[in-house]
């Protein structure tokens, strides 16, 4: 009965608490939020391009400035018109720190998030129509009312998608998981104020879920807890790191265990390894620069659903290197993580979880400044790297290297890695490239293939 009123008292804070903004209490707050956002200046006229390729990337990208208009930019992959520019998508937004993007599972929408909205009280969800794919449209905006920071983005079979904010409104814990409708309303954020159960679930430990992989046939989520998103802006008292996954029944969206990786210092990833009879994941655990296995349906010694096992250290030049984010192949052969502040990207044969193998030299110089977004393309040939996590300048306490590049690697027969090419998005958002923004900070990107009209891949 305790247990039942702390919950029910919980959750009625929640639903007072979070329908008010960050507070602006002067001299404290008041510089880091502005609740009426100025309009982004005034877009450039840009060129497009009317080539057709087979493979399309979108970059989900902010302006250098921070004032022009975040934006969707369409690049070819093609060989013969690598990084050639097609089309630029702009949203009605500004420095809202474009972050994941995600692509609905029939390829006609795209949507991005906008990590900081809560910093000028912007939307956090920005959907775009690519029925025509070298033409993106800008379609909508949303925003949670729980929930704020958003980051990976899963979608369902049926249409729409699910996705982590990683903050509450204001920014601090509990974050939520956000579900659309195939019209991309928002229709839940989970656990649901009315969900006891799965509320207690989560206030042991912050609940900021990062990190998101999904199982439709096991029937389970796993979400990954990072950072307390609030602590890495200013006035902090220090960046707040979390050390849990969270277990969810996919069905009732509701989390039935915390998985602990003691010392973590921010889970940012998760992802189930395809193929695995268990449905086992891999997380990244940030400050261990270490990998860890999830067994969701296994239980440890008292019982609880859920066992994480060390898979893998990457190393003491990858520890407390901010950001660590992964990707794997298809086959769950080879898992490729991005290590950001130590500008370099791990490779790691799987195939075995007894016996990992690493493919890269971990002292080798890469071409690379501050590696984050990582994802193999369709084809399986290559990784697309996007070089730019996060700056939050004055107002923060995160401001990593990057040199704004989005990275085209080649992967060998031996799952290594092959740098090539690369687009710069300094020097094509720059004075005289293709529109002038001050640069341009591309964080995400997702990568259609129609090189088969009959089988199209997006993802």
């Amino acid at each position: 009965m305790l247990l039942y009123y702390l919950a029910l008292t919980y959750a009625t804070a929640l639903v007072l608490s979070e329908s008010l903004l960050i507070p602006t209490t002067p001299g404290i707050a008041d510089p880091m939020i502005s609740n009426a956002p100025a309009p982004p200046l005034p877009s450039f006229p840009f060129t497009g391009s009317d080539i057709k390729p087979k493979k399309i990337a979108y970059f989900w990208t902010g302006a250098g400035d921070n004032q022009h208009t975040d934006f969707l930019a369409t690049y070819s992959l093609d060989d013969d018109t690598f990084g050639q520019f097609i089309w630029l998508t702009d949203v009605p937004t500004s420095g809202n720190s474009p972050h994941h993007l995600g692509v609905s599972a029939d390829g006609k929408t795209l949507v991005g998030g906008g990590l900081l909205s809560l910093l000028k009280t912007q939307d956090t969800a920005y959907y775009f129509d690519v029925s025509n794919p070298y033409r993106p449209k800008f379609l909508r905006s949303n925003r949670a009312i729980l929930s704020s920071m958003t980051d990976e983005i899963y979608a369902k079979p049926d249409g729409g998608f699910i996705i982590t904010y990683m903050g509450s409104a204001a920014g601090a814990s509990p974050g939520r998981l956000v579900e659309t409708d195939s019209e991309y309303n928002i229709i839940g954020e989970f656990p649901a104020v009315t969900d006891i159960a799965g509320t207690l679930n989560t206030v042991e430990e912050p609940f900021n879920p990062h990190g998101l992989t999904v199982d439709w046939n096991k029937n389970i989520i796993l979400t990954s807890d990072y950072v307390v998103p609030v602590t890495i802006l200013k006035p902090s008292l220090g960046i707040v790191l979390d050390n849990t996954l969270r277990l969810w029944k996919l069905d009732t969206r509701t989390v039935i265990s915390t998985i602990t990786i003691p010392n973590g210092g921010g889970i940012q990833d998760v992802k189930f390894i395809p193929g695995n009879p268990e449905s086992a994941a891999v997380a990244t655990a940030v400050a261990l620069a270490q990998v860890w296995i999830i067994y969701p349906f296994r239980y440890d010694s008292s019982g609880k659903q859920g066992v994480a096992e060390l898979l893998y250290d990457l190393g003491p030049k990858a520890e407390n290197v901010v950001a660590i984010y992964s990707d794997i192949t298809k086959d769950g052969k080879y898992a490729y993580f991005t290590l950001t502040t130590d500008n370099h990207i791990a490779a790691l044969d799987i195939s075995d979880l007894s016996n990992v193998k690493r493919l890269d030299d971990p002292n080798t110089i890469q071409p690379t400044i501050g590696p984050h977004y990582i994802k193999v393309t369709p084809d399986q040939k290559h990784i697309i790297v996007t070089d730019y996590f996060l700056q939050t300048g004055d107002i923060g306490l995160v401001n990593t290297p990057a040199d704004y590049r989005a990275l085209y690697i080649d992967i060998n027969p031996d799952g290594s890695l092959h740098f090539n090419r690369s687009i710069d998005f300094v020097q094509q958002f720059s004075r005289c490239g293709i529109n002038d923004r001050g640069g341009a900070k591309p964080h995400s990107s997702v990568v259609f293939d129609l090189t088969d009209p009959a089988h199209p891949y997006y993802y």
